[in-house]
């Protein structure tokens, strides 16, 4: 079998079953074990697919994003993981933009360094800030309902005027080659400013963010260090040599 043909064969399969396992692939194509990882190793780095423990899921990017609410839930005790260890590296006095998105939100539970200012894009995050007694900025902008987050001009505007000692970030996809990515362009540019402006840049995300690709570019795996769980080893090492990871 002409390997054009086996890459059809896995994608077809991908997108019937959403994930399948090598000896799906290798029973579908009658290839061997060693030719059928070769295959997903290179449909991953086209951008088709992610390889995941003992097989392939199709990628769930493009420009469909669950809700606020949807995504609360989901991976939660990882998330509660990454945000400790993520609030962890705030220290007293610090400036720190904290982006719109569940696993920021779990940051605030760990927050207790004194005299910290934060700045947020998220409505989600402002009223357990507040009950914590933080110093909170709230940027200006229009509310996007399926996040919470503020965009669009005026937001940036608002942010440009600040500096940061650290940034959190969330985001939907993170990949080798196509780097930090989500959904919508605003939310994207809003991202990206804020680790532009940042001393230090952090990325929380599970491990179900891995290997996928979103519409819109936030920034390059090397621009921000990531804090995140249930990697393997092979996962690992692979974003280790382009940046920074911490894995809890």
């Amino acid at each position: 079998m002409l390997t054009p043909e086996r890459y059809q064969i896995i994608l077809s399969l991908l997108k019937e079953k959403q994930v399948a396992k090598i000896h799906e692939f290798i029973e579908a194509t009658s290839s061997s074990e060693s030719t059928i990882r070769r295959d997903l190793i290179h449909l991953e780095k086209s951008g088709h697919l992610k390889r995941v423990h003992g097989g392939a899921a199709l990628l769930q990017g493009k420009r469909l994003e669950p809700s606020v609410v949807e995504k609360a839930t989901r991976n939660l005790s990882e998330k509660q993981r990454i945000a400790q260890e993520a609030a962890s590296l705030i220290e007293a006095g610090d400036s720190i933009y904290l982006d719109a998105g569940t696993t920021t939100l779990q940051m605030v539970t760990y927050v207790n360094q004194p005299g910290i200012t934060v700045v947020t894009n998220g409505l989600n995050v402002i009223d357990a800030l507040m009950d914590k007694g933080v110093d909170t900025y709230l940027l200006g902008g229009k509310v996007k309902n399926t996040t919470r987050a503020l965009i669009g001009r005026a937001t940036l505007e608002s942010l440009q005027t600040y500096r940061f000692d650290k940034c959190f970030m969330g985001v939907n996809g993170i990949h080798p080659e196509y780097g930090y990515t989500t959904p919508d362009p605003e939310e994207a540019l809003i991202k990206m400013t804020a680790i532009s402006i940042s001393r230090e840049a952090f990325v929380v995300a599970d491990q179900t963010k891995f290997g996928e690709i979103s519409f819109s570019k936030i920034a390059d795996v090397s621009q921000a260090t990531i804090i995140t769980s249930g990697l393997d080893s092979e996962q690992q090492r692979s974003f280790a040599k382009q940046t920074s990871i911490k894995v809890v």
